[in-house]
């Protein structure tokens, strides 16, 4: 019999070496963590529209949704967005984002639909909750929209640096009939493969930003010159504390007798339901000073300024299982 015939194998490169190519590849042609990033969630957002056949984006006129879209208009320029717009408006929300949404929407001549809470009311679907917050309130109007246009894919701005239910997610979150999600049905991702495949009445959620930190979405927004409401920067405004957050007046159902309302110089980290959503004093009148206060805080944006995610231990989880985002 013949010899089988060998060959030598390459030694695998240390760790040593591989840091000396790397060091000697030009400082231009290096990818930075934002580029990576950047390339990753194109990469979501073109394998979901080849993917499914009516996908949405969720978009409030908040940081990451303004982000997400700015990457959406990226991965398809120069042909249009090849989906439309969605936003759950629970009418609690701060009246410069609204207004910063409609300007993006009618700039970039995009489609919106915005599903109402207070419709949800006015016609008994829905109950007012005592503390004044609708924030839980979006489930039902969103599920509605979803299954009434029948889309099947479903793009959110969730980060797995925001809060522990949503470190849980995967990038493709599959979303029952119910529009609920169960931990034990999501699929492995390895190697940025994601499987979209679901029965007829499900759909999937999609995070393009799940690998981002608050961080890396403020570096973003200052290295694409990205143009946010002014409610993300220190201003003037009157507010009064409950539960430790400085917290917005309105029709929602604050101040209380006791709640003395106060002239404070602050900025917003997050936006929703002015009910729930706190402002943290500041006076980051800048992107710049905005990321070193970032670089330095030790409590993520949720965790510093939402009072919805303080219900329970498990507050978003819960709401997760129920379809919220």
């Amino acid at each position: 019999m013949r010899a089988a015939h060998v060959t030598e194998t390459e030694p695998i490169p240390t760790k040593e070496a591989r840091v000396t190519v790397l060091a000697e590849v030009p400082s231009r042609l290096r990818q930075s963590h934002l580029d990576a990033l950047e390339s990753e969630a194109v990469h979501i957002f073109r394998e979901t529209a080849a993917e499914f056949e009516r996908p949405v984006l969720l978009f409030s006129g908040g940081k990451d949704s303004i982000v997400m879209l700015h990457l959406a208009l990226k991965a398809f320029w120069p042909a249009p967005v090849p989906f439309g717009l969605l936003h759950v408006d629970t009418g609690h929300n701060f009246p410069e984002v609204l207004a910063f949404r409609d300007r993006t929407v009618e700039r970039h001549g995009l489609r919106l639909t915005v599903a109402k809470v207070q419709d949800y009311i006015d016609d008994g679907r829905l109950r007012e909750r005592p503390d004044g917050t609708r924030n839980p309130l979006q489930t039902v109007p969103l599920l509605d929209a979803i299954t009434g246009s029948r889309f099947d894919a479903v793009f959110g701005g969730g980060r797995r640096d925001e809060e522990k239910a949503r470190a849980k997610e995967r990038v493709f979150s599959l979303r029952d009939e119910f529009g609920g999600w169960d931990p034990r049905r999501q699929r492995p991702e390895l190697w940025q493969l994601y499987n979209g495949r679901h029965r007829a009445g499900e759909h999937v959620r999609v995070f393009p930003l799940s690998n981002w930190t608050e961080l890396d979405v403020w570096q973003y927004i200052e290295r694409e010159r990205i143009e946010l409401p002014e409610i993300y920067f220190a201003h003037e405004r009157d507010v009064f504390q409950r539960a430790g957050m400085w917290l917005t007046g309105g029709d929602w159902g604050g101040p209380k007798d006791g709640e003395p309302v106060e002239r404070r110089l602050v900025r917003y980290r997050t936006v929703g339901d002015m009910s729930c959503t706190g402002a943290v004093e500041s006076d980051a009148v800048t992107i710049d000073q905005v990321i070193r206060e970032i670089a330095a805080s030790t409590l993520t944006e949720r965790g510093a300024t939402r009072a919805d995610d303080k219900l329970s231990e498990a507050a978003m989880e819960d709401r997760k299982r129920e379809g919220y985002f």
